[in-house]
């Protein structure tokens, strides 16, 4: 069993390892940047689905994005509507994105910032994230920490004693939306209604 304290956790994702704990949607399974082969190799993830970056704050998050003032004032607004929360913006990507995160097209980046209290602690703790569901690719996504277990020995998971107080997940994935330039394309439709093209 490779179930883990919160301490352990933080640790194990600092030091590079594939870790999984819980989000506002379903967990995660999650790892430094920079090792997001991990995730790939784990999940036998095709490299034409990008993974997300997982931060505490939105401030956390930009430095990862490059775009003019105005989308930038445009992206805070959105942020500050509906982050922390199940929203993923998918933005144009700044240089600091190690090119694994989205192998096959580099220039964009999905971001989020999850409605948690224990994600939030461990991403403050750890910084920025790659992430993505707990699951092989192609199945659903796997709930519990000992499914998890079973699904990825090679994974530290948070220990269910350490979420007892939390909120329940949605267990519905996040919206998913991409800035075009001009405004939103919804790519997914989840719990978040984003109406406004600014």
């Amino acid at each position: 069993m490779t179930l883990v304290a919160l301490d352990s956790l933080i640790q194990a994702a600092k030091a590079g390892q594939l870790v999984s704990f819980p989000t506002d949607t379903v967990p995660a399974l999650a790892a430094k940047p920079e090792c997001a082969d991990l995730i790939f190799q784990a999940k036998q993830r095709s490299q034409d689905k990008p993974l997300i970056l997982m931060g505490a704050t939105p401030e956390d998050l930009w430095t990862y994005c490059q775009g003019t003032d105005s989308e930038l004032a445009i992206w805070q607004r959105v942020a500050d509507q509906f982050w922390p929360g199940a929203l993923t913006l998918v933005l144009p990507a700044s240089d600091r994105v190690p090119r694994v995160m989205n192998p096959l097209d580099p220039t964009t980046l999905g971001m989020r910032v999850p409605n948690s209290a224990i994600a939030l602690e461990i991403l403050a703790q750890t910084g920025p994230l790659a992430t993505t569901s707990a699951n092989l690719s192609g199945q659903p996504p796997l709930l519990e920490g000992s499914e998890i277990d079973l699904a990825f020995p090679q994974a530290q998971i948070l220990s269910p004693a350490c979420c007892e107080n939390q909120a329940p997940p949605s267990k519905l994935p996040s919206t998913v939306a991409k800035w075009t330039g001009k405004g939103w394309e919804t790519l997914r439709q989840g719990s978040v209604q984003l109406l406004s093209s600014n």
